[in-house]
């Protein structure tokens, strides 16, 4: 069964997220610090009357924290029933993958399987992490959006 994502970058690395969980794409806008949540949890911003939590997606992969500028985006993902923002480098395109296509996640060392990696996606000129976005926002403490 095919299935599309929709592919970005978080320097040099390239992701992809179920283009189905997407809500919309939008440019970046600085983010209100809420106190007490985990370093990975950039703040809060207003979209269109709605509180939205943005996540420094970066940070959450245990990366450098992103240090946003007006060439970052957020995209706009729904998250069970909740919306949730991740602030990204760049969108790049929407790929079409069919199951067989995608390779699970690889375990390292210690037998685990790398975190938040639904799988990887060989694509002829670059390699795509697919994010398993529920895992990823799990165990995120944010305020719920209105």
């Amino acid at each position: 069964m095919a299935r599309q994502l929709i592919t970005f970058r978080l320097g040099e690395q390239s992701f992809g997220l179920d283009i189905m969980a997407i809500r919309e794409i939008r440019a970046w806008s600085p983010a209100t610090r809420l106190p007490h949540v985990p370093p990975y949890v950039a703040g809060v911003v207003n979209l269109r009357g709605t509180v939205l939590p943005v996540i420094d997606l970066a940070a959450r992969l245990g990366w450098e924290p992103a240090n946003p500028t007006d060439r970052h985006v957020i995209i706009v993902a729904q998250v069970g029933t909740q919306l949730r923002g991740l602030i990204v480098d760049a969108v790049s395109d929407i790929v079409t993958a069919q199951e067989e296509e995608m390779q699970p996640a690889p375990a390292t060392g210690s037998d685990e399987v790398v975190p938040y990696l639904e799988g990887l996606l060989a694509l002829e000129d670059r390699m795509v992490m697919v994010l398993d976005l529920p895992g990823l926002t799990a165990d995120a403490v944010l305020p719920e959006a209105a």
